[in-house]
C-alpha cells in the first residue's frame, strides 16, 4: 500500500540513517504526528536477549511520572469486602464468577486492565486462552494478582504500564501522548529505560540495547541512540 503525501512529508524530515538524542528524537515525534487526533508516541526496543529462555524473560511495571493520557478502564474480579474495595477505589466494573461467564460467554472484553484477588486466580484460569492474547491476563509480578486491591487501582490510575518482549524480542510500550510535550515525554521516556535496563536479565550476553525506535501512532519511526 502506498504511503499519504501527508506520511511522506513526516518522513522527509527524518533521517533514517541517523541516531537522534532521546531530546531531539520525541520533538522530531510531535513534528512528524500529524493526525488530527492527539496521537500515542510509542517507544520499541530491540533487546540482546533469547526470549524463548525462561532466564532471558524481559518483564516487569514501570509507573509513568506523567502518565499515559489514557482513560484506562479497569475490572476487578473479586468478591466480598475485596469487591467493594474495588468499587471503593473507583474500578470501572467489579464482578466475580458472573464476570468469568460473561468473558467466556460473550468474548466480553470491554476493558483494559484486569485485576483480580489470589482467591479467585483460579477460576480466571477458565478465560486465560482469551485473556492471554490480549494481553490482559492478569500477573503477579504486574501488580495485577494482588489483595492490595485499592493500590493497584491506584497505580494503573498514576500511568502504571506493563512492558514485555513480544516474540521477536522487542518491547513494545507507550509513553504518552503527543499533547504532553517533550519535557514530559522525556521524563517517560526516561523511566521506561531506566526500567528496561534495570531489567536486563543476568543470563544476557553481548549488547542488551540493541536498538530503540520512537514513533507517534501515525508518525515514522525515528532512530534514538541507546
Amino acid at each position: 500500500m502506498k504511503a499519504s503525501k501527508k506520511y511522506q512529508a513526516a518522513a522527509a524530515l527524518v533521517d533514517s540513517a541517523k541516531l537522534y538524542s532521546p531530546k531531539e528524537a520525541l520533538d522530531l515525534a510531535i513534528k512528524t504526528a500529524t493526525a488530527k487526533f492527539d496521537e500515542t508516541v510509542e517507544l520499541h526496543i530491540k533487546l540482546g536477549v533469547d526470549g524463548t529462555k525462561a532466564d532471558q524473560q524481559v518483564r516487569g511495571t514501570v509507573v509513568l511520572p506523567a502518565g499515559t493520557g489514557k482513560k484506562v478502564r479497569i475490572l476487578v474480579i473479586a468478591k466480598g469486602d475485596k469487591a467493594d474495595e474495588a468499587t471503593a477505589a473507583g474500578a470501572d466494573y467489579v464482578g466475580a464468577e458472573e464476570i468469568v461467564a460473561k468473558i467466556a460467554g460473550q468474548n466480553w472484553l470491554d476493558f483494559d486492565v484486569c485485576i483480580t484477588t489470589p482467591d479467585m486466580f483460579g477460576a480466571i484460569g477458565r478465560i486465560a486462552r482469551i485473556l492471554g492474547p490480549k494481553g490482559l491476563m492478569p500477573n503477579a509480578k504486574s501488580g495485577t494478582v494482588t489483595t492490595d486491591i485499592t493500590k493497584a487501582i491506584n497505580d494503573v490510575r498514576a500511568g502504571k504500564v506493563e512492558y514485555r518482549l513480544d516474540k521477536d524480542n522487542i518491547v513494545h510500550c507507550p509513553i504518552g501522548k503527543v499533547s504532553f510535550g517533550a519535557d514530559k515525554l522525556m521524563e517517560n521516556y526516561q523511566a521506561l529505560m531506566d526500567a528496561i535496563v534495570r531489567a536486563k536479565p543476568a543470563a544476557s550476553k553481548g549488547t542488551y540495547l540493541r536498538s530503540v525506535t520512537l514513533a507517534s501512532t501515525m508518525g515514522p519511526g525515528i532512530k534514538v541512540q541507546a
